[in-house]
């Protein structure tokens, strides 16, 4: 990486240009034909099944993901030399995007996408990726992966699989039984962990599904997704060869982090188009709707909701494209500097793990506020099996546990951030000292804004100047048991995830009128500015919350100061700003943002 490329987890520390990030609206033709492409694919396979889909249909989604296969969607991350089309990490999100709104298939695609077909691409040896990619990458093979068990879910390295090398050496035989596997009905290959002999981590295999010895319980009866297919399944004395071990012993905890990295945000664009279908459905059931001589888009009550699921998707998309970019720019400095392009791109991924994590949190949460809020729009309608949004709403909830819950990802986000910070790889003790001696001084005077958001270009200093006060004094203060300290420590995470956001969102808009002008981007303006009055609250607070908990006497006055100079806003009318961003939304009768 060169010297100034940022480096994941940095955002709290260092300016960003509007310059250094990508946005939606610089997608190319090419980009826009696989969207289109996508668009299509669900609003013709997918959406006129969905009730078949629900009831599990026999063989449905099996063929349904071969007909993707065949277009090419199930090989965009995949190199060419393996039948794939070898796209970038940002592409790729624009695809999952786009499927986002498949409700199961979507479950279905991205369990086959990513953790079903990742894992052996990042870290298969050339013989097992020319055995099993090209077929997964057509629909052939459909793909699944074993880690979760009854006694382990986030603390996934407790696994009790075992796996034991025969006598003569030539397999392992594999005993134990796994839980929530998604594609487990139908699937060809399964990517198993298990631990070998007495080893503390987890070892990965390849496992071909019709294996003797593997057995599956009936599909599981769940709250949503009912169309994706969802088994337990049971390894008695199955024979694996030698050969299948995938990477190295003991290396499978790693690869299945790895590969959460990779699903956090690919989650977040996925619940991120999901949100924008969910959009669609609402305002134009609120244009239709009448009650009291006129549509229910007109009264207030309804465009405030509107307005907020616009705000809350408009952000997550921004901070989503932003890290995608990162990471590709990540991936493309490793490879020119000699790595292949599997360990770069691993590697590029890993480096911005905090912010995959930061925007799995915000983007299931963002897709429950919009699902929520289409029920409420839709009444008593958006309570009946019979809307669309009714599945949206069972849906969306799983979301919050795939890919490590939000409280565990919460943790994560402060975790793997202190910890690159006590290796010497990111310096937050030296800015959060710097904030400390700040809060001693008199805030020196501060020049008029002069441009169209300057004054949320200071909200974003004083915001992460409220991370690196709670977080340094949380750390100097409780040491070693800041890990135990939960509370705290998702206080700290909430700062930075709605930190990350408000940056991200303030970029694109800025990046935008540097483009078009200040009037053409007056809503986008809006959108950027009633975030940044929403969230300097929820910020106050818990900084307050995590400071109350550590904190006592002139400490305590003094940060609460410090805090509220660090928060304070200008006046800001967000009633008119929501239904500036109403209006757009309801005259266009669709999410075009």
């Amino acid at each position: 990486m060169s010297k100034n490329a940022i480096k994941g987890g940095e955002f709290i520390i260092r300016k960003t240009n509007p310059e250094d990030i990508f946005t939606p609206e610089e997608w190319t033709e090419e980009h826009e034909m696989i969207g289109k492409m996508c668009d299509d694919f669900i609003n013709q396979e997918v959406v006129p099944v969905l009730d078949r889909m629900d009831k599990m249909e026999d063989g449905l989604m099996q063929s349904i993901l071969e007909k993707a296969g065949e277009l090419g969607m199930l090989g965009l991350s995949i190199p060419e030399e393996l039948g794939g089309m070898g796209v970038d990490f940002k592409t790729s999100l624009l695809a999952t995007e786009r499927l986002g709104p498949g409700h199961s298939f979507s479950v279905a695609y991205g369990a086959h996408t990513g953790i079903g077909t990742l894992p052996l691409l990042y870290y298969g040896n050339d013989a097992q990726k020319q055995k099993y990619i090209p077929k997964l990458a057509t629909g052939e093979w459909k793909a699944a992966y074993c880690l979760t068990e009854p006694g382990s879910g986030s603390d996934a390295n407790s696994g009790k699989t075992k796996a034991i090398l025969s006598a003569d050496g030539s397999h392992y035989v594999l005993n134990g039984q796994k839980m929530w596997i998604t594609n487990a009905g139908f699937a060809n290959l399964f990517t198993v962990f298990a631990k070998i002999d007495d080893d503390k981590n987890l070892t990965a295999f390849l496992v071909d599904a019709d294996s003797e010895g593997i057995s599956l319980n009936a599909e599981e009866k769940k709250m949503g997704i009912k169309g994706s297919s969802t088994r337990q399944v049971f390894f008695n004395n199955v024979k694996v060869p030698v050969e299948n071990m995938l990477s190295t012993r003991e290396n499978g905890f790693k690869i299945a982090l790895n590969i959460l990295n990779i699903g956090r945000i690919k989650l977040a664009a996925g619940v991120m188009g999901g949100a924008k279908g969910t959009i669609n459905e609402t305002v134009k059931y609120a244009n239709e709707r009448e009650q009291f001589g006129r549509s229910i888009s007109k009264y207030g009550a309804i465009r405030f909701k509107l307005a907020e699921q616009v705000i809350r998707t408009y952000v997550v998309e921004s901070a989503t494209y932003r890290a995608g970019q990162n990471i590709d720019d990540a991936i493309a400095a490793y490879i020119a500097s000699g790595m292949d392009k599997g360990a770069a791109t691993l590697k590029g991924i890993e480096d911005f793990a905090p912010e995959c994590a930061v925007l799995k949190v915000a983007g299931s949460e963002c897709l429950d506020y919009v699902v929520d809020e289409a029920v409420q729009v839709y009444g008593g309608m958006g309570y009946s099996a019979e809307s669309t949004v009714e599945r949206a709403y069972r849906d969306a909830r799983i979301n919050r546990i795939f890919e490590g819950t939000n409280e565990i990802n919460r943790m994560l986000t402060v975790d793997m951030m202190l910890r690159r910070a006590m290796k010497g790889e990111l310096d937050l003790m030296g800015p959060a000292m710097k904030v400390a001696s700040e809060l001693m001084s008199i805030p020196p005077m501060q020049d008029p804004v002069t441009t169209p958001l300057g004054n949320e270009e200071r909200y974003i200093e004083g915001f992460k100047k409220c991370i690196l006060m709670v977080a340094g004094s949380a750390v100097q203060k409780l040491m070693q048991t800041l890990s135990k300290e939960q509370e705290v420590l998702m206080n700290i995470a909430d700062i930075a995830i709605w930190t990350y956001q408000a940056e991200s969102v303030l970029l694109r808009v800025q990046k935008k009128i540097a483009r078009v002008g200040e009037e053409a981007s007056a809503v986008d303006i809006a959108i950027c500015r009633t975030y940044f009055y929403d969230i300097a609250d929820k910020i106050n607070k818990a900084a307050k919350d995590a400071i109350y908990s550590f904190a006592e006497g002139d400490e305590v006055r003094m940060m609460t100061m410090g805090l509220k100079r660090f928060t304070k806003t200008e006046v800001y009318n967000h009633k008119e700003a929501r239904q500036l961003i109403a209006q757009k939304l309801i005259n266009d009768g669709r999410y075009n943002f």
